[in-house]
């Protein structure tokens, strides 16, 4: 590992999210967006103006990304759903099952939304992991999930990471042009006593930033699957993290509270490495 500037955290939006998640950069209005899965709400935040925003979902909200003709796609609880501009709702794929919520979501190169869930109970062989296109096409890529969370694309888009957490891996997965996955393999394991991993972000170099769930640190892996970064973190439950800002080089942090006897006062707030690297453009979902 090497030391290098952009290692030192600051505090963003400080807050008591029960369960923090999901950061993602909306360039369209230059804001980051994030949530409190359990706590039913989707945060807004404009690192220019300082301005916050929250708004309540009618259930838990695992993921939302903005859409290619605005508003946003929520994963929610019951199924994946479409928030229009105006405050417009409607279903693009409802699907409730007994026991089971939504988590973490990506959209890929070709503007499809890749939709994990769970159950809340995480057992094994709960979750999935789907892909949705805009016309309210689902495919379950992977079906024997149990927490369905980090999901991003190399640079080129040929290579997909993949997180199901109790497995302790990153996985990398062969992704081709049509959306077809295979070939999938481990990437890193996160040794004992360092954390899960949870959710990730890919930068401009094909780096793999990973935060760890009870490991208190988000770490930076090199296309070749070598640690090269750790940054320190006072809160054990780190939950997600991406790039951000108008030139996408702050890395945006979310963290949680949930089942902490005695939360850090930081627990549940969103912070921010003011020039960690040099994240990628994501695409927004095409529908």
């Amino acid at each position: 590992m090497t030391a290098r500037p952009g290692t030192a955290y600051e505090v963003a939006v400080r807050a008591e999210a029960v369960l923090g998640e999901g950061p993602t950069w909306d360039p369209a209005v230059g804001r980051l967006l994030w949530l409190d899965i359990l706590g039913s709400r989707l945060h807004g935040y404009e690192p220019s103006t300082g301005r916050r925003t929250v708004r309540t979902t009618h259930q838990h909200v695992g993921a939302a990304k903005p859409r290619a003709g605005g508003g946003l796609v929520l994963n929610l609880r019951d199924g994946v759903g479409l928030l229009d501009p105006d405050g417009g709702f409607r279903w693009l794929r409802h699907e409730p099952v007994p026991g089971r919520r939504a988590n973490d979501a990506a959209v890929a190169p070709d503007g499809s939304l890749w939709a994990g869930t769970m159950r809340y109970d995480e057992a094994p062989g709960g979750g999935t992991l789907s892909r949705l296109t805009a016309d309210g096409g689902c495919e379950v890529v992977l079906d024997d999930v149990a927490v369905s969370n980090g999901t991003g694309w190399s640079p080129d888009g040929t290579l997909m990471y993949y997180i199901d957490s109790p497995t302790r891996r990153i996985d990398v997965l062969d992704h081709a042009p049509d959306g077809r996955v295979s070939g999938r393999r481990p990437f890193v394991t996160i040794e004992d006593g360092a954390g899960f991993p949870d959710g990730l972000t890919v930068d401009a170099d094909g780096c793999v930033w990973v935060a760890l769930w009870d490991g208190g640190a988000v770490r930076r892996y090199t296309p070749a699957g070598e640690l090269d970064l750790v940054v320190r973190l006072p809160v054990p439950r780190v939950t997600a993290c991406a790039f951000g800002g108008a030139d996408l080089t702050d890395l945006y942090i979310t963290t949680a509270r949930v089942g902490l006897a005695s939360p850090h006062p930081l627990a549940g707030s969103l912070l921010v490495i003011p020039g960690a690297g040099k994240g990628l453009p994501q695409p927004a979902f095409e529908g």
